[in-house]
């Protein structure tokens, strides 16, 4: 049993580590009752099954954020997911007028496990970031250079785009997000992903050589001549997502030579020689509404993370499903999030003892929320 919302208590986590998924799922089904209409459980995609059976929400990052801050209820928020999809939701939850709405009571988030990160979102970090954008200075005018940052990013780099004139773009929103950006400027730092910046610029006809990608450890200007980034019309940032980067040309022609009549399904964070032989590339919601409306029988190979392949395995069993990779290939730090770190955050919050509440300050929630209603705007 849960305690009750008003008792002050301590819950170690190593007592919930030793805990079965039978009583865990059960303490948390208490804490969900308690709270009621109060508490939303956010569930990414990549989620385990067990977890994704306790969210109230299940989506990408924006769209859980979004759905979340939409409730009028809504007063504490457990997003099941990484870093920065937290950070989103407390930007998104708690900005001046949902504030205001509230009486200026904030809406608490919390991640469930603080270990749960993105190794892409860590490989763009804000110094790096304000660095690069000042040697880039030496070479280049920066008032015509638009930053995108994707959503998988940390708040930090929202607000640097928001601060400088540029703004956030999610896998489905990539093109239009550029457009935008060039009716604006004259080049495009794209980062953190190097590969969804490239293979979306790519279909809009700028080419490789266009696209110096920038190394925050090289020496002198990303390891780029001036050349390169003089000529240069969108400049990438070396980062990538290290499930999508697993995927290779090698694995579509495996699949291609033993089923002829497979369609190869990827999501825009594969690399380009992946992203170029694909039947069809998109986002995650374009992955799932893809099987979904498929005719009974079609054959897949999908490149993206392996629980939501499974998933899709699993509810679509008129359709034959496989994982691209013959490697398997999981988000290892949202598979940190399981049932023992769900029902810990949960069972402390009930009882007034918040742990890992993500909170971010306000100067950074300001200009991230620019960043934020810019992509809004785009259509």
């Amino acid at each position: 049993m849960a305690p009750a919302i008003d008792q002050v208590a301590t819950f170690e986590l190593p007592s919930y580590k030793s805990a079965d998924n039978i009583d865990l799922s059960a303490r948390i089904a208490e804490v969900r009752k308690q709270l009621g209409s109060k508490l939303l459980i956010l569930g990414h995609h990549y989620q385990q099954d067990e977890v994704i059976a306790h969210s109230d929400l299940r989506g990408d990052s924006y769209q859980l954020s979004q759905m979340a801050a939409s409730s009028s209820d809504c007063r504490y928020i457990v997003f099941c997911g990484v870093h920065f999809m937290a950070e989103t939701a407390d930007i998104l939850a708690n900005r001046p007028e949902k504030l205001t709405e509230r009486d200026g009571e904030r809406v608490t988030v919390v991640l469930p496990d603080m270990a749960a990160g993105c190794s892409m979102a860590d490989m763009a970090a804000i110094e790096q970031v304000e660095a690069a954008w000042e040697d880039m200075g030496e070479v280049i005018d920066t008032s015509r250079i638009i930053p995108v940052t994707y959503i998988n990013s940390a708040a930090s780099l929202k607000s640097f785009c928001g601060r400088h004139g540029g703004i956030v773009c999610t896998s489905s929103n990539a093109a239009a997000v550029l457009e935008w950006a060039f009716e604006r400027g004259d080049r495009v730092l794209f980062f953190p992903d190097q590969h969804l910046g490239r293979n979306t610029s790519l279909k809009m006809g700028i080419t490789n050589e266009q696209m110096p990608v920038w190394d925050p450890y090289a020496d002198e200007l990303g390891g780029n001549t001036t050349a390169a980034i003089d000529n240069s019309r969108v400049i990438l940032w070396k980062g990538h997502c290290s499930v999508h980067q697993m995927f290779r040309a090698e694995h579509v022609d495996q699949f291609r030579g033993k089923y002829p009549d497979i369609k190869i399904l990827v999501h825009p964070e594969c690399p380009q020689e992946v992203n170029d032989l694909a039947d069809i590339s998109g986002s995650t919601g374009k992955i799932i509404e893809t099987v979904r409306s498929a005719e009974a029988g079609t054959r897949w190979a999908i490149g993206t993370e392996l629980h939501l392949v499974n998933r899709l395995k699993a509810e679509h069993p008129e359709q034959e499903i496989h994982f691209l990779s013959p490697v398997i290939c999981m988000c290892a730090t949202m598979y940190r999030i399981n049932l023992a770190h769900l029902c810990w955050s949960l069972e402390n919050l009930a009882a007034g003892t918040i742990v890992n509440q993500i909170e971010v300050d306000e100067e950074t929630s300001r200009w991230s929320l620019v960043a934020l209603e810019r992509m809004l705007e785009v259509k």
